[in-house]
């Protein structure tokens, strides 16, 4: 998913700044912990009627997209 953006927002008002889903307060860092716990796409539609499949790969993309701009310093 190229198009994350859409679906995420940064507002200093809003979780510290954290990335959020938008019109939700919900983190994408919330979205990868609950991916990493266990909880399948279908456990966090569930539990978070508000949210979408889209919302979950656009955390994943912001994730992956986020690593892809880290820089290893050598030591």
């Amino acid at each position: 998913m190229g198009n994350y953006q859409e679906y995420i927002s940064l507002n200093p008002g809003i979780r510290f700044g954290k990335p959020c889903i938008k019109g939700t307060r919900i983190a994408v860092q919330d979205i990868l912990n609950w991916l990493a716990s266990g909880m399948t796409n279908d456990e966090i539609l569930d539990d978070f009627p508000e949210l979408t499949l889209e919302h979950i790969r656009a955390a994943l993309a912001f994730a992956a997209d986020s690593e892809r701009r880290t820089r290893l310093i050598p030591a």
